[in-house]
């Protein structure tokens, strides 16, 4: 498990450059409710769901029936990561699709998550033999290692809030961008000759 938890860190940090940089900075999503709104209403659930990984990978073991309601967990995310690739191409069609970068990041992030699950899954099939119970028993990994995927959980949840704030259409859940501010970018020159 302790391999699974380091490249979750891995994953975690990729994911927050991805929310950061491409959905806040770049595409503004939370400025372009209601056209946004399904994407970023995908993107709510799933941090939820990251933020309990995150947040119980390090410390708690999942056994007996417990490992089955994580591995659902898992795969529910996968099912609104699948998802979400749907939506995005439409969302973002207006605003000038998924910026290529941001493509390539999301196809690091899914191999990396394969990697966790390659971890994960023979600890949850194990489990599954045990009584169940959710027992504290912190994976031998360095402190530090637990810390940053504490406040991962707690950065991913935040995200969660956020896109479910501006989801919903609340008042100021696009700050700082307004719908003026997620104009469609011009679209690429085509190339190609005779």
């Amino acid at each position: 498990m302790s391999t699974a938890l380091w490249l979750l860190a891995i994953q975690g940090a990729l994911g927050a450059f991805d929310t950061l940089y491409y959905h806040e900075w770049r595409a503004r999503l939370p400025g372009g409710v209601p056209g946004t709104r399904p994407e970023l209403m995908l993107h709510a659930v799933r941090d939820f769901f990251y933020a309990l990984l995150f947040g119980s990978l390090p410390w708690v073991a999942w056994r007996g029936a417990w490992a089955a309601v994580l591995a659902v967990i898992i795969v529910t995310e996968i099912g609104i990561t699948l998802a979400d690739f749907v939506v995005e191409d439409r969302v973002r069609k207006p605003l000038g699709g998924v910026f290529p970068g941001e493509r390539c990041t999301h196809a690091v992030m899914g191999i990396l998550y394969g990697a966790v699950l390659g971890h994960v899954a023979p600890v949850l099939l194990a489990a599954w033999q045990l009584p169940t119970e959710l027992a504290v028993e912190p994976v031998p990994v360095p402190e530090a290692l637990r810390l940053v995927l504490g406040l991962m959980a707690v950065g991913v949840f935040c995200s969660g809030l956020r896109d479910l704030y501006a989801a919903l259409g609340l008042p100021g859940g696009g700050w700082p961008w307004r719908a003026a501010d997620t104009e469609p970018r011009a679209a690429p020159a085509p190339t190609g000759g005779r």
